[in-house]
């Protein structure tokens, strides 16, 4: 192995994080741990032997906070691991006022990654989204994008799914020539609590039932192992910046509007408008 890398996974207490978080532990990096559950946060950090920090991405306030603590905790930060998400039931409003499914998987790692960018650009970081499959998410609405007008579980947390790619393709636009290199990944059907909190009943089953999980379903063992290269390997050398990688591979998304780089330019500044960046 060579130089000890900083990492930083979010989403880490369980599933594919706390998964890519012992592996990468295991190999000699410095991993730092990030959690919305403080018991099971906390339990994966002593297990590996690794700093810990504890935000519920439901409340921008907590992100922020996460933040200027990585700031004063990291001075180089190697890699950020955006792998906070889930799917949820009910359309609900966070306390920012934004549809959760779209805030805890785009706009919440979207503002940490904004507020570390200075760190991350001094580190010439990887920044590394957890995608999924993109054939099934339908139009991206700029206007709408907490889904006020045609909300389903599925079609939110398909469209938060494309909203990373589109991150990743800009982020590789905007900031690639001072030294980031950005990815995305979709892990495969993974075999986590993810889809529990689901009304859709397909998603349930999958998730939930034993037979189902055996069957269908991948160990989050193997669902982070592309997350484990692209944390550990060198970008420009190992694998290129601005893709969409499954199984190690650059892959091309299946779904035209992850290749729209004028989408993917319009919605960052929809981004930072929302949050007023």
């Amino acid at each position: 192995m060579g130089e000890q890398k900083t990492i930083v996974i979010t989403g880490a207490s369980d599933g594919i994080g706390a998964a890519a978080a012992r592996r990468l532990s295991h190999d000699g990096q410095r991993v730092v741990v990030v959690g919305r559950s403080p018991e099971r946060t906390s339990a994966v950090a002593q297990e590996i032997g690794a700093e810990h920090f504890v935000a519920d991405f439901t409340e921008l306030d907590q992100v922020r906070s996460l933040a200027e603590a990585l700031k004063a905790a990291c001075p180089r930060i190697d890699v950020l691991a955006n792998n906070a998400g889930g799917v949820f039931g009910d359309p609900t409003k966070t306390v920012d006022g934004f549809e959760r499914t779209f805030q805890i998987n785009h706009l919440a790692p979207f503002l940490l990654t904004r507020l570390l960018m200075d760190t991350l650009v001094d580190s010439h970081a990887s920044v590394i989204q957890t995608s999924s499959t993109l054939r099934p998410a339908r139009t991206i609405d700029l206007d709408d994008l907490n889904h006020d007008k045609n909300f389903s579980p599925v079609r939110a947390y398909t469209a938060a799914k494309l909203e990373n790619v589109l991150f990743t393709t800009e982020l590789q636009r905007r900031f690639g020539g001072k030294g980031i290199s950005a990815a995305a990944c979709y892990p495969g059907n993974v075999a986590t609590s993810f889809g529990a909190q689901s009304e859709s009943r397909l998603m349930r089953f999958i998730t939930t039932n034993p037979i189902s999980r055996r069957l269908m379903l991948i160990s989050p063992d193997r669902g982070a192992d592309t997350l484990v290269w692209l944390s550990s390997a060198t970008p420009g050398r190992d694998w290129e910046p601005g893709r969409y990688f499954y199984k190690r591979t650059p892959t091309k998304p299946g779904n035209a509007q992850a290749l729209d780089a004028d989408l993917a330019r319009r919605f960052w500044d929809r981004s930072e408008e929302l949050l007023g960046l």
